[in-house]
């Protein structure tokens, strides 16, 4: 699960650990999947991609708002908005969901697609789980991290198609 709180410095909770002026949280290989931009109206929002399995490019989520890409509109997305809730489909599937909690908190719960469609869950645990294009989960070397800290670093969470974890790069 991640949580973005305001602060004068971003500051992103990330299963159970903190990071504060990191601008990339969970990146899989070269691609960045959590990251905090600085937005005028609200200061730092997190942005999010949403790819489907099969790689397109489908949609961008930053804050609690989602748009399609140029992309995921030629592949027919459709994005609905329900109380308290994001819901991004194609042709009926749905593909993602941002669920978000009134005020200046908000939570999301995730199963990302990365390029080459490899799935990155994201949930309420130490550490987001990988799993290839098969479905196979991969081990990620039993690293559990809970309520640390990591501050100022280029990348919180760094996953790799080979099961690798680096943390705080």
């Amino acid at each position: 699960m991640a949580k973005l709180i305001w602060h004068s410095t971003p500051a992103v909770t990330f299963g159970s650990n903190v990071f504060i002026n990191v601008p990339t949280i969970l990146q899989f290989d070269a691609t960045p999947l959590i990251s905090v931009v600085k937005e005028m109206q609200v200061g730092y929002t997190t942005e999010i991609p949403v790819y489907d399995r099969d790689g397109t490019y489908l949609a961008k989520v930053r804050g609690t708002r989602v748009y399609a890409t140029g992309e995921g509109k030629e592949h027919g997305v459709e994005i609905r908005k329900l109380s308290g809730c994001w819901i991004c489909s194609v042709k009926g599937r749905t593909a993602f969901e941002i669920h978000q909690e009134p005020g200046q908190l908000f939570l999301s719960k995730a199963e990302l697609y990365a390029p080459g469609g490899y799935l990155v869950r994201v949930e309420d645990g130490p550490t987001p789980e990988l799993f290839d294009v098969s479905g196979q989960a991969l081990q990620i070397r039993g690293a559990v991290i809970r309520d640390s800290l990591f501050q100022n670093c280029r990348i919180g969470v760094w996953l790799q198609s080979d099961g690798r974890l680096t943390i705080c790069v």
